[in-house]
């Protein structure tokens, strides 16, 4: 289950403020020492919650390993994170307009590659390496920036626009976890890279998820073609073909091309199997929408432990947050909005722009709420004795909504808000 309130502050107790998952007992007692009740978030635990509290195991559905491994993960050293790592936060009226262009550059670099491939000359990586550095610097020093422009879909070229969207997510999660820029460059750049194989491979077997045994096993030879057609390209090397190599494995030895298991894949392999996992389930290639990250959330997390390891899912949820940058969301009031702008120190109170108001009518005028001050504000008044706990309306996030819902079109709220900031003056409406 996910717990996503208390009935105390959060400060008072030992939990992390930004919400977390109870997956035992023990941690339920520890739960009732501190709290009488809790209120926990049904859409983000492992479904359906049952009465029974000892069985929290998620229901994961069972695979025929080709090498007969059983559906159980290799014991995985537990990774490091180190907090705190990037301190520096550029405000985002300043990234953005830097982050726009390089978006723009990383498109085209990773679409030349392609080409080149596809065509059968050897192309050269430099330019999408350089690329890569400089997305990861942007990330780094404001990760909204990117998260909002990784947005942007275009139904023709999927394979670039997940190539650059994953690399986003693999990007914030290492800079979550305190990967040294030099790991992030190798990570981004394998990331960026890693469908390569894949002009090598009929188009219909890439637009089709029904495949029979041949025609997968065809199909998961897109990775060994892009392994050796990065060997024979100058200027990359072993690190980052080792992340192309490894981010189809799973730590239960169900993934391919070489069936490996638990820390037989390298940490970066890992960090490249979840992000192109989580990417694949929330822009599903030939849908018109993405769907809602909490639905992406949900099926990452009900493979913890078997196909991903446990921890860093549990890390990657975290450091992406459970409503990223650019998710349409309802309010506890009833409201729906689109959140701009994260609070890396409390995930589920990100800053929210307000559409329509509880009736689902559209509102005069946008309004802009950071859900982490206002909770901050009303507390204050609560520990004050000014106002009773009952008497505060403390705002949530109820849920996030399929992109879509009730009109909006997320797309435009990015174009005016982001794209035509001398215009709309968005960052002093950030500031205030």
């Amino acid at each position: 289950m996910f717990v996503s309130g208390l009935d105390r502050p959060w400060t008072q107790t030992p939990f992390p403020i930004q919400g977390f998952y109870v997956r035992d007992l023990d941690e339920i007692k520890q739960l009732k020492a501190h709290c009488n009740h809790v209120y926990i978030d049904v859409i983000k635990g492992a479904p359906p919650a049952k009465a029974n509290l000892r069985v929290m195991e998620p229901a994961v559905k069972k695979k025929k390993l080709l090498n007969g491994a059983q559906n159980k993960a290799a014991p995985i050293a537990p990774i490091k994170v180190k907090p705190n790592t990037y301190t520096h936060h550029e405000p985002l009226d300043k990234e953005v307009k830097r982050a726009r262009q390089l978006h723009q550059k990383v498109f085209s670099a990773v679409g030349e590659v392609m080409s080149q491939i596809d065509s059968g000359n050897l192309a050269s990586v430099h330019e999408t390496k350089r690329a890569a550095s400089d997305m990861v610097d942007s990330v780094l020093r404001n990760p909204d920036a990117f998260t909002w422009l990784s947005r942007i879909r275009d139904a023709d070229e999927h394979t670039y626009g997940h190539a650059v969207r994953s690399a986003v997510w693999a990007i914030l999660f290492g800079r979550h976890i305190g990967l040294a820029k030099q790991e992030l460059d190798t990570l981004a750049l394998g990331v960026l890279i890693k469908d390569v194989g894949k002009t090598h491979i009929r188009k219909e077997l890439l637009l089709t998820s029904h495949r029979n045994t041949q025609e997968q096993a065809e199909y998961e030879g897109f990775i060994n073609k892009g392994v050796d057609i990065l060997r024979q390209l100058p200027g990359v090397e072993p690190r980052v073909i080792a992340v192309v190599k490894t981010h189809c494995e799973r730590i239960n030895g169900s993934g391919f091309p070489n069936h490996l298991r638990g820390d037989k894949i390298p940490l970066l392999g890992k960090i490249a199997g979840i992000v192109t996992f989580y990417d694949e389930v929330t822009n599903p290639r030939g849908a018109t929408n993405p769907i809602a990250p909490s639905q992406a959330v949900s099926r990452l997390y009900e493979v913890r432990g078997v196909e991903f390891q446990e921890d860093l899912v549990v890390e990657f949820i975290r450091g992406i947050g459970l409503y990223p940058t650019g998710t349409l969301v309802e309010l506890t009031t009833g409201e729906v909005g689109v959140v701009v702008e994260q609070n890396f120190e409390r995930r589920l109170k990100p800053k929210v722009m307000l559409l329509l108001n509880e009736l689902k009518q559209p509102l005069s005028k946008h309004k802009l709420l950071d859900l982490a001050e206002d909770d901050r504000r009303k507390q204050a008044l609560v520990d004050s004795g000014k106002r009773h706990l009952n008497e505060v309306e403390k705002i949530e996030i109820a849920q996030d909504l399929e992109p879509g819902s009730h009109g909006v079109d997320v797309n435009q709220i990015r174009d005016k808000y982001l794209m035509k900031s001398m215009k709309y003056d968005l960052f002093s409406f950030f500031k205030r």
